[in-house]
C-alpha cells in the first residue's frame, strides 16, 4: 500500500481509499491570467507522477482539477490589456494546456471551470447561512471560522495561537469581518466588474469556495486525495474544508502538498515576479529534463531550477536516450523481478522519486556492462523490460523520443562541431538553423551537438 505525507497528520500514513482499487484525487489547477511559471509545473508534475504510477499499480484514478476563471487577477489583466475578461481567461487556459503537454502531464479526467458552477456556490453560501456558519456585510458574505470545529489544521495551528503570533501564522482583521480570520465566501460586485446574481446581491464567489463545491459535486462527500502545492495548504485548502466541516459534510481523507520550486531561497511566484515561465523552459530546452529534475528531488524538499540544472539533466536524458536505441531490438521478456519491487518499494515509501530516478540510471551502467559482457538474454534483457517498466510508470519518455537520425543531418551536426571548434559562430548557426529546418532539434552538450526529434 502507497504511504503519503499527510498534512493534516504531519506524517507519512497509507493512502486509504474509498472504494478498493480506486483512487479519486483533486488537485487544485490554476487562476488563468497569466502563463504558467516553474512553481506551477512542479505540481503538475508531481502529481502526474503520483497518478501515472497509481494507475500503472492497477489503479481506477479518477483526477480532477480545476480553473479558476474569474479572479481578481483576470480583471486586473484584462484591464491592463484592454481586453474582455474572458477572453483572457480563455487565451491562458489555452497556454497553460499547450505548456502542460509539452512537459507530458496527462489531461485531468474533469477539469471544471468556476463560472460554470456559481449557481451551486450561490446554493453552498445559502446553506452556511442558514446555520450561522456565514454571515452577510456590506462588502460581501463571510465565514465564521469560530464555527468550525478545529479550524487550523492543515496550517498545524489552533485559531488561538494564529491570532497571537505563536506559531507561523498570525491572522490580521481587515474589513467587515466578525473575527479577523473570518474569510470571504461572496464578494459583492464592484461597478463595472462582471457578476452574478444571489439572494444577498450580485457579486461573485470567493476562491476558496470554488473548490470545495467542485470537488463535492465531482469526487463526492469524503473523497481520497486532495493536493496542491505547499502555499495552499494554508488558507486556500483549510478554508475549503472549513465550509465542509461546517456543513457536517466528510471532505478530503488525505492531504498531500509539494514543496517550492526557489530563486536564490525565494519561492518562486507571480506576485514575487521572480518566475520563469514554464513556456521559456520548453522552448529553449528539451521539455523532459524538467520531468527529470522533478524526479531527482523529493516532492516536498524545495527545488531549485537553474540552467545548470536543466542542461545536466538534458546530458542525464542523453544517457537513456542511447542506451534505448542500444536496446531497441531487444525481445520484449519478463522484467526483472528484483528491480520491479525496489521500484514499488521506493514510489510506495512517500513517493521517493530520487531513489527512483538513482535506479533508473543504475539500470543503465548494469544493462550496458550486461550487453558489454555478453549477457543479452539472461542478464540485460529482463533489466531493459523492467526499466522500459519504470519509465513509463514515471512519465519519462525517452523510448518514444528515439529515432534514426537521418546521416545528412548527423553530417550537419558535425560540421557545425567544427565551425563551432574554429570559432566560426555564424557558420555553426546556419547549420543549426538547417537541422531544425528539417524538423530536429539541435542541442550543445559537453560532447558537441546533440540531434533529436523537434
Amino acid at each position: 500500500m502507497i504511504r503519503l505525507y499527510n498534512t493534516a497528520l504531519a506524517a507519512v500514513t497509507p493512502l486509504e481509499t474509498r472504494e478498493a482499487g480506486k483512487v479519486s484525487m483533486y488537485v487544485c489547477g490554476p487562476t488563468v491570467y497569466g502563463p504558467p511559471h516553474l512553481g506551477h509545473g512542479r505540481f503538475s508534475l508531481v502529481f502526474d507522477i503520483l497518478r501515472r504510477y497509481l494507475i500503472w499499480a492497477g489503479f481506477d484514478v479518477t483526477y480532477v482539477s480545476n480553473i479558476t476563471d474569474i479572479d481578481d487577477n483576470i480583471l486586473k489583466r484584462a484591464a491592463q490589456e484592454g481586453r474582455d475578461w474572458t477572453e483572457v481567461a480563455r487565451d491562458y487556459e489555452q497556454v497553460w494546456y499547450s505548456a502542460m503537454d509539452a512537459i507530458g502531464i496527462l489531461r485531468p479526467d474533469s477539469d471544471p471551470h468556476a463560472t460554470a458552477y456559481v449557481p451551486q456556490m450561490v446554493q453552498i453560501i445559502l446553506d452556511l447561512i442558514e446555520i450561522d456558519a456565514a454571515y452577510v456585510t456590506p462588502d460581501g458574505v463571510y465565514l465564521a471560522v469560530e464555527q468550525v470545529d478545529g479550524y487550523g489544521l492543515l496550517a498545524r495551528q489552533s485559531l488561538d495561537e494564529m491570532m497571537t503570533g505563536g506559531g507561523n501564522r498570525v491572522i490580521v482583521g481587515e474589513g467587515h469581518k466578525h473575527h479577523p480570520a473570518d474569510f470571504v465566501l461572496w464578494k459583492f460586485a464592484k461597478p463595472g466588474e462582471p457578476s452574478w446574481p444571489s439572494p444577498w446581491g450580485a457579486g461573485r464567489p470567493g476562491w476558496h469556495t470554488e473548490c470545495v463545491v467542485m470537488s463535492l459535486d465531482l469526487l463526492g462527500d469524503g473523497f481520497d486525495l486532495h493536493g496542491g502545492g505547499m502555499d495552499l495548504a494554508f488558507p486556500h485548502h483549510e478554508n475549503e474544508r472549513a465550509q465542509a466541516v461546517a456543513l457536517g459534510r466528510p471532505f478530503a481523507q488525505h492531504w498531500m502538498h509539494n514543496g517550492f520550486v526557489e530563486v536564490g531561497g525565494e519561492k518562486m511566484s507571480k506576485s514575487l515576479n521572480n518566475f520563469t515561465t514554464l513556456v521559456d523552459l520548453v522552448e529553449s530546452h528539451d521539455p523532459r529534463a524538467y520531468r527529470l529534475v522533478v524526479l531527482g528531488s523529493h516532492y516536498r524538499s524545495p527545488v531549485e531550477v537553474t540552467d545548470s540544472t536543466i542542461l545536466a539533466a538534458e546530458n542525464a536524458l542523453n544517457r537513456l536516450d542511447s542506451l534505448a536505441r542500444r536496446v531497441a531490438e531487444i525481445d520484449a521478456v519478463q522484467p526483472d523481478a528484483e528491480a520491479m519491487a525496489a521500484f514499488r518499494g521506493q514510489m510506495e515509501n512517500d513517493l521517493d522519486t530520487p531513489g527512483t530516478c538513482a535506479q533508473i540510471f543504475g539500470l543503465v551502467t548494469e544493462i550496458n556492462r550486461a550487453l558489454d559482457d555478453g549477457n543479452e538474454a539472461q542478464v540485460a534483457a529482463p533489466l531493459v523490460a523492467a526499466w522500459k517498466q519504470i519509465l513509463s510508470a514515471v512519465g519519462l519518455d525517452v523510448l518514444g523520443q528515439v529515432a534514426q537520425i537521418p546521416a545528412e543531418i548527423l553530417e550537419l551536426a558535425a560540421s557545425r562541431d567544427q565551425a563551432r571548434a574554429a570559432q566560426e559562430w555564424a557558420v555553426a548557426d546556419t547549420l543549426r538553423d538547417q537541422i531544425q529546418a528539417a524538423g530536429f532539434l539541435a542541442e550543445d552538450s559537453p560532447t558537441g551537438t546533440q540531434v533529436r526529434l523537434a
